[in-house]
């Protein structure tokens, strides 16, 4: 079975979009509130950090950056890197699904705060 990984900011059409996947058999990975309003929906998910078996840290702002994720997705389509993968115990990642917080937004508020703009880097929703 193909795998997704599901890690949004912005939630607008993400059930639809999981349970078309599942309708096609995908296996969904997602980060916390994504897998958690997936899963209050009906949809069977695995979280990214029982997946990669490492919690979220530092608040939320570390959840997909691991070798299981950048693992799976860089892996080439060869036997040797199936089987490495698959001797850790993880496998290929065949989709993306992100949105990046909104860190434009953020700071073209008036009274923004450094703290509040440093909140909203996102470094890891991209991979």
């Amino acid at each position: 079975m193909p795998i997704a990984i599901l890690s949004v900011h912005d939630k607008t059409g993400i059930i639809e979009f999981a349970k078309g996947l599942a309708s096609l058999d995908w296996t969904l990975l997602a980060s916390g509130g994504t897998a958690k309003l997936l899963r209050d929906n009906g949809l069977a998910v695995t979280e990214v950090a029982d997946y990669t078996k490492s919690p979220e840290i530092l608040g939320g702002r570390v959840k997909t950056l691991h070798p299981a994720i950048h693992g799976g997705l860089l892996a080439r389509p060869t036997e040797s890197d199936h089987k490495e993968l698959l001797d850790l115990g993880w496998d290929y990642i065949d989709l993306v699904a992100v949105n990046l917080y909104p860190f434009e937004e953020t700071i073209a508020k008036p009274n923004v705060t450094y703290a509040d703009a440093i909140e909203n880097i996102d470094i890891g929703g991209v991979t």
